[in-house]
């Protein structure tokens, strides 16, 4: 880890890394052995915090030996699936054992460019780099719907960021509300002790953790449908369908208690009400509602259209702005712990290529001189 700076750089960095999670640490390996000065930005105290505050059963879906970021195996026997704190650790051990240039404590407030490149600001200071690679990920913001608002301060509120287990909510029923793989884990896990609904909007496919006796995760990479890209045909379809629910399909949580409800679409006081009209009286809701971007802090004209980073595979059209761990930025598995490796070699060698182009235009610079 490196100590923070004390005013900006006299000499800027080649690249500066917005985010330590994994796709900033994949970066700054790869970073590392292009011989790049560089450092990475991470807003949290400590490596992996957003996985340790997700909730307490949280285990991957993909197994340990497809879990790795390059240069270190996962720490766990192949075939097990491991859980979030083991994830968290996992990425501050790589941090250290690959001595990577991290921050902690570094939340980065603004981002412009200048002649030289580009100033990033956190905590009150100033670092300079050539170029910038911003890895925040898809889950920034968590999102609760506008009609949350509309509910009675006596119902117990939170979004599924802050949930982290079931003895932490008050007794009695639950109503869920999200159809993603978070709003069905959370309510299978909920159904285990108390009566549960759970309101979905969009039905999804549901795949089955094993087949045929073998993981889901060794499907997908032998039929490399992992790697599928974004543009190609079936890319496309398959981000059409929206989100897979792996392993919690409908009929198994029927099977297990959890009662199914449509699309919510109003609440005032104490009662929820339904897309087919009807209504119920609630006590806890937990919003399973996603996440949204917030690039408030990217003061940088042209990168940002209709909400979303204007990229082509991680490559912006500002010169020597870069995005990574966004899903589907290149293909299915781009924002994965175990595959954003393939699009953060590709980034930090387009970052490497441009790095060296300037030094040899400060080289000739220097001979003119």
């Amino acid at each position: 880890m490196t100590a923070p700076a004390s005013g900006a750089a006299a000499e800027p960095l080649d690249v500066v890394v917005v985010g330590g999670g994994q796709a900033g640490l994949a970066a700054a390996w790869h970073l590392s052995r292009h011989g790049l000065r560089h450092r990475v930005l991470e807003a949290a105290g400590q490596l992996g915090q957003s996985w340790r505050s997700r909730w307490d059963s949280l285990r991957l879906f993909t197994p340990a030996e497809h879990d790795a970021l390059p240069g270190l195996p996962f720490p766990a026997p192949a075939g097990s699936y491991p859980g979030k704190d083991a994830v968290a650790d996992y990425l501050k051990s790589y941090a250290a054992t690959s001595d990577l240039p991290v921050e902690l404590d570094a939340r980065v407030t603004g981002l412009r460019r200048t002649e030289a490149g580009f100033e990033v600001s956190t905590g009150g200071r100033t670092v300079t780099a050539r170029q910038v690679i911003v890895a925040t990920g898809p889950f920034q913001t968590p999102y609760v719907p506008p009609v949350a608002a509309g509910l009675d301060g006596s119902v117990t509120q939170l979004h599924s960021s802050d949930y982290r287990s079931p003895g932490e909510l008050p007794d009695g029923p639950v109503l869920v509300v999200g159809g993603g793989n978070s709003g069905f884990q959370i309510a299978a896990e909920l159904a285990q002790t108390r009566p549960v609904e759970l309101s979905v909007g969009s039905a999804y496919p549901a795949l089955p953790q094993r087949f045929l006796g073998r993981d889901l995760s060794w499907w997908l990479t032998r039929l490399r449908l992992v790697r599928v890209t974004a543009g190609s045909r079936l890319g496309r379809r398959v981000q059409a369908r929206g989100e897979s629910l792996i392993s919690t399909g409908r009929r198994r949580l029927e099977r297990g208690g959890v009662r199914f409800l449509p699309r919510l679409v109003d609440a005032a006081g104490r009662t929820v009400r339904f897309a087919d009209g009807s209504s119920r009286e609630v006590d806890v809701v937990v919003w399973a509602t996603g996440y949204r971007a917030d690039h408030s802090w990217l003061d940088v004209p042209g990168v940002i259209r209709d909400g979303r980073v204007v990229h082509s595979r991680g490559v912006t059209d500002v010169t020597g702005l870069y995005v990574l761990g966004l899903s589907w930025q290149h293909t299915r598995g781009s924002a994965l712990l175990g595959f954003v490796a393939d699009d953060a070699a590709h980034v930090a060698g387009r970052v490497a290529a441009r790095a060296a182009a300037l030094r040899r235009d400060r080289d000739t610079a220097a001979v003119r001189n």
